[in-house]
């Protein structure tokens, strides 16, 4: 990283996004000092402020992720119980409607703030590592910088988030609502075990497959994203649409390819103890064995994930975008 009080900024910013939009409002983001140097062309203060910039990725990947997963929660829900019962539609609303309303939101809160923390640390770090690979950052970023920078963020945004959606994939199973009623039933449970156990079948279960499906996915997503919206933004679209659109067809198309994975991940990750504690290659052919040795079958969920794709990417893509021009390269002009 660029920053040797890297861990500090993410404390900071993971509780202080919210405030961070008004703060630039008002004129706060730039110091004064700062904004003459490069309304004349001062080329240090140019790199100093582009330098900068990164920190201030992690407030925008936070609040685009926070407000998209709060839209689409109740398509998740849904698809976590097709994958782990290979429900239909019909089957998994209608599971979810006998189970009440009242439990209907149970389980939002990891995934609230695993997925707040997830735009955090991928949009940031991302950010972070490219201005580490490459020697100009004014220069546009070539396809394996891109990447790579892609790369090595997935990887860290599965080790850090792999535990929320450990205990978030153990709540969402209806068949141990009896023994982990809550959060803190869950984590009782794991804190139990020896230090070994706590993590390997506790919080860290099912991490190998979490690490493929995490950095191929943040690879995939940050190659393309930025050359598809910038396609679509020279054929004159109004200038929301790129970034929506680039965001539901490159993260729908990625996430369709690393959909298998997900599925052995949440079956992985609701097991909890006994015999039922598969090892990665039992859990895989479980999965295959349970989804009838059809690919069709594995892809139970598929259709809602399209949507939820579209909709969480887009949506995730665009308020980025947007948080990003405005909170960023609008003061600079000012």
């Amino acid at each position: 990283m660029t920053q040797t009080h890297l861990p500090h900024n993410l404390l900071t910013n993971s509780y202080g996004f919210f405030f961070y939009p008004i703060l630039v409002t008002k004129g706060e983001g730039l110091r004064m000092g700062d904004k003459a140097r490069m309304q004349h062309g001062d080329p240090e203060g140019r790199e100093e402020e582009e330098r900068r910039w990164s920190s201030r990725s992690y407030n925008v990947g936070a609040v685009s992720s926070f407000l998209s997963t709060l839209v689409t929660f109740p398509i998740y829900k849904t698809i976590f119980r097709q994958q782990i019962h290979a429900f239909s539609i019909q089957e998994a609303i209608q599971q979810l409607r006998q189970e009440g309303m009242r439990r209907f939101y149970r389980g939002l809160f990891p995934p609230l703030l695993s997925k707040t923390l997830q735009g955090t640390l991928l949009f940031g770090t991302h950010d972070s590592l490219l201005l580490l690979l490459t020697s100009n950052p004014s220069e546009p970023c070539t396809l394996g910088e891109r990447w790579t920078a892609g790369f090595l963020s997935g990887l860290v945004e599965a080790l850090v988030l792999n535990p929320f959606e450990r205990v978030q994939n153990v709540l969402q199973d209806g068949r141990k609502d009896a023994r982990f009623p809550n959060t803190r039933s869950i984590l009782r449970e794991f804190n139990s075990y020896g230090l070994k156990e706590r993590l390997v079948v506790g919080y860290y279960r099912g991490l190998s497959p979490v690490l493929l499906r995490n950095s191929l996915g943040s690879a995939l997503y940050f190659s393309f994203k930025d050359p598809l919206r910038d396609g679509l933004a020279m054929r004159g679209l109004p200038s929301w649409l790129p970034a929506l659109v680039s965001g539901s067809v490159n993260g729908t198309v990625t996430c369709l390819a690393l959909y298998p994975l997900s599925v052995l991940i949440a079956n992985m990750q609701s097991q909890v103890v006994g015999r039922d504690l598969l090892s990665l290659w039992q859990s895989v052919w479980s999965v295959w064995e349970s989804h009838g040795r059809k690919l069709t079958l594995l892809y139970r969920g598929g259709s809602l994930l399209v949507l939820r794709s579209c909709l969480t990417w887009g949506l995730t893509t665009a308020i980025h975008d947007f948080l990003k021009e405005n909170t960023g390269q609008k003061s600079l002009v000012e």
